[in-house]
């Protein structure tokens, strides 16, 4: 039923651009502008580069030749902006008349560093990363591509401040740490909307391919004020690819995880505009098919099997010059298994976690605006329904099967006002309604747990910016009303920014956030440890966690020549009350292994990222670093069955040191070779008794996980081209040693770079 549906709303979405070019123009004034893009080192024509009146919808691409063609435009004054990733943004003023053609032509200077690029996350409206009042970094595709990321999970540990985990031996449960903090602490948004759910939180990171990303916004720090609960740690906002021409690509990888296992990995991607630009749709699927992964011959999996399939797409459609329709919807199917017997049924197995997951959602989302671009009206609404079956047991156990089923909506609208000057100087004023729904069913009869829970929040956010080229001061505010919280929450905001010169950034920020008691992501995975199984419950007096932070930063850009260079310092520390703590409670009736999430005195986090990066036409280098301190306030015992384990105040999992490098040489000019890499600082990790006679903590080593990638480009015809591609990763095997073993390990004990030696071959054919 799934993919009937999904085959009528592409025909419908495809049937729309096709007959968009049988509209009749919005603004029959043939008033035009024509030109050419040029590099302005090499002066070679530029192929697909953005060219639109900025405050309107009008807008299109350079063809193959580097030319461009606006026609039938309305008359007026207008700004016309040339935009594209990897050079300066450059913005024209032109005065269009009916009946006339201009000839506007541009020059496009090298931008390596992106700082002009458009982000949302830093204050929800569209602003350059230079101008930007909090400091926001930007993962693009082609970070994705050079480090050979099938999935969200696996480009995420190319920024500062974050570090992607596997929590579980059998299934793969993963999450992501921002600046120290664990994945509740994290808001994931799709296209600026939280609907990734507590539920789809469990293997969400892995379920996203990299091919429907257009581009990952990480904002570090309180972001409460702007995007509600659980955006303590900070948000990562995964901005989906939109349709700019018309473009195919289909790509295939094998790699082989410790040379002996299989990782299939298929994508296609098609993107159909109409010639006015009034319409567009961009199509993508993957496929992939992962084999089980057995490191140690015990027979037991260190990465389970995984079949994924996903379709989906991305569509627009300008109804005016001021207005614009935007649809997206997508459908992911997802199949893991783990532990032994693969290939049995998983009550045959003595350890078994089995996942089928069928994920249908989608967003449609209208922006308005007025003619001279003062007043901005975005409304929106997203959805995303999960169902999943599932079978988390030991032991042969018929009873460990369940069904879980989520329901997420979030619909809100947002009102933006520019002002020529408010007080004392130029602002903008951003105000909205939003309301978030999700409903969560969880039930596991044999294990008796049944999890029921709906969720309602209501919001109102509310902040003025005041911004020139040197100064930005932001002030603002979310109220939120959680059905699970007696009381309303005010989340406030405040940011400072200051340019003593063009080249240098100085930023500063405050914020507070909360997470509400409620089930989390790792809530609804059941981990298999010593022969039984591990439930986290909710303590009955659980009260929401509050945070407190501030950081500040400074952003230094500079050209030396033909070297661009980018160096980023900066420092943050957040404060937690009434902080969520898991502790052993014992055994239940059946023999599963308790653990509570209660509240504690609190926590307190503190460091510094550091980044830098340096261009210089054939070679790129990008490197950061984290060092940092995590905290509780008081030292908390977390076993119930070792008593001489002393308390501990350092928070698990979490390295005090920690950071990664991206580089990319092309030698000449078709050929490019990348070598990528990340570090992970020794850390403090929970082992559970069952393998070993009783709980423990250790201290493992450090890691240095390297990788090679090689692509060469072949022109076929034309515009078509074919690109062939092979790599080794994680070269120096910095892989864990010493794993549980047998049906009664830890699951949870597993730490470390996500896979061992690998090896892999692709090839991409791109139009």
């Amino acid at each position: 039923m799934n993919k009937i549906t999904l085959l009528i709303l592409c025909l419908c979405c495809t049937s729309m651009v096709v007959r968009a070019d049988d509209v009749p123009a919005l603004n029959p004034s043939d008033a035009n502008i024509v030109g050419h893009i040029l590099d302005k080192k090499t002066k070679e024509h530029l192929a697909f580069i953005t060219v639109f009146l900025k405050g309107t919808t009008i807008g299109t691409t350079t063809d193959a030749t580097g030319h461009y063609y606006l026609k039938n435009l309305p008359e007026g004054d207008f700004t016309v902006v040339m935009k594209s990733l990897g050079y300066k943004t450059v913005e024209k003023p032109v005065i269009v008349k009916k009946g006339k053609t201009l000839e506007l032509n541009f020059e496009a200077e090298e931008d390596a560093v992106s700082l002009d690029g458009v982000v949302v996350s830093a204050n929800r409206n569209e602003t350059t990363r230079r101008k930007a009042p909090s400091l926001v970094n930007v993962l693009d595709a082609k970070t994705f591509e050079t480090t050979h990321a099938t999935s969200l999970a696996d480009g995420l540990n190319f920024q500062p401040g974050v570090r992607v985990e596997n929590n579980c031996q059998n299934c793969g449960f993963q999450q992501v740490r921002i600046n120290g903090l664990e994945g509740p602490y994290t808001q994931i948004l799709v296209d600026s909307r939280p609907i990734f759910s507590a539920l789809t939180g469990v293997y969400g990171l892995e379920q996203i391919p990299a091919n429907m990303i257009e581009r990952v916004e990480i904002m570090r720090g309180g972001g409460s004020a702007l995007f509600g609960s659980s955006a303590i740690a900070g948000t990562i906002n995964i901005i989906t690819k939109e349709p700019l021409r018309n473009s195919a690509q289909l790509a295939h990888s094998l790699t082989m995880i410790g040379g002996n296992s299989a990782d299939n990995n298929t994508t296609l991607n098609a993107s159909l505009v109409t010639d006015d630009h009034k319409a567009g749709v961009y199509l993508f699927g993957q496929s992939r098919h992962r084999s089980a992964y057995d490191h140690d011959g015990d027979g037991f999996s260190e990465l389970g099997q995984l079949e994924a399939r996903t379709v989906g797409f991305r569509s627009y459609l300008k109804t005016s010059t001021y207005s614009k329709l935007g649809f997206e919807y997508h459908n992911i199917s997802e199949y893991r298994r783990g532990g032994n017997h693969i290939n049995l049924p998983p009550h045959e197995a003595d350890v078994a976690e089995q996942t089928d997951h069928s994920i249908n959602g989608g967003g449609l989302k209208f922006d308005l605006f007025s003619n001279d671009y003062k007043h901005r009206l975005n409304v929106y609404a997203s959805a995303q329904h999960t169902n999943r079956k599932s079978y988390y047991g030991t032991n042969q156990n018929l009873d460990a099967y369940g069904r879980t089923t989520d329901m997420t909506f979030v619909g809100g609208s947002q009102y933006s006002y520019n002002w020529d000057k408010c007080l004392f100087m130029p602002a903008e004023f951003t105000g909205g309604l939003e309301y978030n729904f999700d409903e969560l069913k969880d039930e596991m009869l044999g294990y008796n747990r049944i999890v029921n829970q709906t969720v309602h929040i209501g919001s109102l956010f509310l902040q003025n910016e005041w911004k020139n080229d040197k100064w930005s001061f932001l002030v603002g505010g979310r109220f939120d009303k959680h059905n699970l919280i007696d009381h309303l929450i005010f989340s406030p905001r405040a940011n400072i920014r200051f340019n003593p010169t063009e080249d240098i950034n100085l930023r500063a920020s405050y914020s507070s956030g909360f997470r509400a008691p409620q089930a989390f992501d790792e809530d609804l995975h059941v981990a298999a440890v010593g022969g039984d199984v591990a439930i986290i419950q909710l303590a009955p007096d659980l009260k929401e966690e509050k945070s407190q932070s501030i950081s500040a930063s400074v952003d230094f850009y500079h050209r030396f020549g033909p070297v661009q260079m980018n160096l980023l310092v900066e420092g943050f520390y957040t404060d937690l009350n009434d902080v969520f703590f898991l502790q052993e409670k014992g055994h239940d009736e059946q023999g599963n292994l308790i653990l509570e999430r209660r509240n504690k005195e609190g926590a307190r986090v503190m460091g510094l990222n550091l980044e830098g990066k340096a261009v210089y036409s054939w070679l790129q280098f990008q490197m950061g670093a984290t060092i940092q301190r995590s905290r509780y306030k008081e030292a908390l015992t977390w076993s119930e069955t070792n008593p001489a384990i002393p308390p501990q105040k350092k928070m698990f999992r979490t390295p005090d040191v920690y950071g990664y490098f991206t580089s990319t040489f092309t030698p000449v000019k078709r050929l490019a070779v990348s070598l990528t890499g990340t570090y992970t600082g020794s850390m403090l990790v929970q082992h559970l008794a069952g393998y070993i006679p009783e709980d423990k903590e250790e201290k493992t080593r450090d890691f240095f996980d390297l990788n090679m990638k090689i692509a060469y480009d072949i022109p076929v015809y034309k515009s078509v081209t074919l690109q062939v591609n092979a790599g080794i990763q994680n070269i120096f095997e910095a892989y864990q040693n010493d794993f549980d073993q047998g049906k009664d390990r830890d699951s949870k004990y597993i730490y470390g770079p996500g896979i061992p030696r690998s090896y892999f071959v692709g090839c991409k054919i791109s139009y």
